[in-house]
């Protein structure tokens, strides 16, 4: 069943709000660039091999903020290929997705921008289109599961000013995987499954957490399979249909996980191909500048004369977990030093939030979360379901958020989980939007709550059709009378959005 309707006038005040932040963010970070002078950073910044032309000048000045740190690696992965070992950290289906506009929709411009620079403004619309479509999918997902429209609204309209704004907006991939991940769980949701695994098996294919969300399938198959077991009597003569009914399951999880994971499986098989067993003509097409640039950094291309990369010979080579490694000095409590004390302080807004999320939760439902939701509620319960973030089918977010948040803080950068949480788990806006409508009073005065059954919802939007007020402008525009915990929440997503822009645009360090 449809809960929500295209003409909810919800859902449009949510896609041109995303709108107007994504034309904001585009601005800021274009003043910022120009009125900042960059940062001389140790990152990676491959040479221009052509000369800019007069308009390749202009796009550089407006959008060139959104091409810093990781984004370098994005648009020369488009341009050139994997052609350093290092650049397999970051997965194809995004600079696919650059080049295929760039050769495609941008084409005329061909003989006016150079190929990076139609690759920056392909990264720029692409970014802009996923995040407004992210946020849509956000809203959706959130009216199927939190049964409460006005929370879902209210955490639709944080993420389009989501702390992580600045990586939506530059060349990076957090919102295409933001759209794919929560419009597969939205379509798991409604039942669609298949659709769902291909979404979720394209988001695996954007960034390695992807593979994350295996464990949806195999919650949700779990828990039908659960209920299932508690209907009715267990006689011998139904041993026959529950062997059935298990084998069912056991295939659709085995195959939907399988499709999660075929996108990693083939990466890492194209970079052994790549690097294990190159071609013999490779030295010869790499051009001299980019050849000198790898001796100068110690980057490693395709086997140097016949030297294989040490994880070639490995058992299972995983060209990934090598590079997060050998590079970037990621694992188990490598973070935790003296010297990384800034960077746990920037990480540390969000995981207080996503820690009182978790204990929030837990102290409401303790039960649902020792039976892990597979146990079936009393048929009283059953007609009064809660609604909101405490609601029973939050439970399985709550965990992909808190696995995400505990692998992200002990084996990971540390200043990395304000991303990574934000653009894959919809907890942390459910959360503070739960938090922003219990206990601020400027909200209360909207009415009572609208929730439960989908036809309940269809009546309400029609009967309130004009009362969708943006909340987030509203407290806003009310600071000075809102409650310090509502300070708290919107100082946090505002400040990282504009300390990201000031910071990130030029060159400078950030989450």
């Amino acid at each position: 069943m449809e809960v929500v309707s295209r003409k909810d006038p919800h859902l449009r005040e949510v896609v041109w709000f995303a709108v107007r932040c994504r034309a904001l963010t585009l601005l800021l970070q274009a003043l910022f660039n120009l009125l900042i002078p960059d940062h001389a950073a140790d990152a990676f910044s491959p040479p221009r091999l052509s000369q800019p032309g007069l308009w390749d000048v202009l796009v550089e000045q407006l959008l060139g903020g959104l091409s810093r740190w990781d984004a370098e690696h994005f648009l020369f992965i488009a341009e050139r290929g994997y052609l350093y070992e290092h650049n397999c950290a970051f997965f194809p289906l995004y600079p696919l997705s650059l080049r295929a506009v760039a050769e495609g929709a941008l084409w005329p411009l061909q003989w006016l921008l150079s190929v990076r620079s139609r690759l920056l403004l392909s990264a720029v619309l692409l970014n802009s289109l996923f995040s407004v479509l992210a946020a849509a999918a956000l809203y959706q997902l959130g009216c199927i599961v939190l049964q409460c429209r006005r929370v879902a609204f209210l955490a639709a309209i944080l993420f389009s000013v989501s702390p992580a704004n600045v990586f939506m907006a530059a060349a990076y991939s957090e919102s295409m995987f933001a759209f794919l991940a929560f419009s597969a769980m939205w379509q798991l949701e409604k039942g669609q499954s298949w659709l769902s695994g291909l979404l979720f098996s394209l988001a695996a294919g954007v960034r390695a957490n992807g593979l994350v969300n295996a464990g949806f399938f195999l919650y949700s198959c779990s828990k039908c399979f659960a209920l299932q077991l508690q209907v009715g009597s267990g006689s011998v003569r139904k041993l026959p249909l529950l062997w059935k009914q298990l084998l069912s399951v056991v295939s659709s999880v085995v195959l939907m996980c399988a499709g999660v994971f075929l996108p990693f499986a083939l990466f890492q098989y194209y970079a052994y191909v790549r690097f294990c067993h190159p071609g013999s003509s490779l030295e010869q097409t790499v051009p001299k500048p980019l050849v000198q640039l790898a001796l100068d950094k110690g980057y490693s291309l395709a086997a140097p004369n016949g030297v294989k990369p040490p994880w070639c010979s490995r058992q299972v080579p995983v060209v990934y977990s090598y590079i997060q490694d050998t590079y970037w000095n990621v694992g188990f409590l490598r973070y935790f030093e003296l010297r990384q004390i800034p960077n746990f302080l920037l990480a540390l807004p969000v995981t207080l939030l996503g820690s009182w999320a978790a204990c929030t939760y837990i102290n409401a439902n303790p039960r649902h979360c020792l039976t892990l939701g597979l146990e079936r509620r009393k048929s009283e319960e059953e007609g009064k379901p809660r609604a909101g973030f405490c609601c029973t089918a939050v439970f399985v977010y709550v965990v992909h958020a808190m696995v995400l948040l505990a692998f992200g803080f002990f084996c990971m950068h540390v200043q990395v989980l304000t991303r990574l949480l934000h653009s894959s788990s919809p907890i942390l806006y459910w959360f503070s939007a739960h938090l922003l409508q219990e206990y601020e009073p400027l909200l209360w005065s909207e009415g009572a709550d609208d929730q439960t059954s989908a036809p309940r919802y269809e009546e309400s939007l029609q009967g309130e059709s004009g009362s969708c007020a943006n909340p987030v402008v509203r407290l806003l525009l009310n600071c000075r009378s809102i409650t310090p915990l509502s300070r708290c929440i919107l100082g946090f997503f505002l400040s990282y959005w504009l300390l990201g822009l000031v910071l990130h645009c030029n060159f400078l360090p950030w989450t």
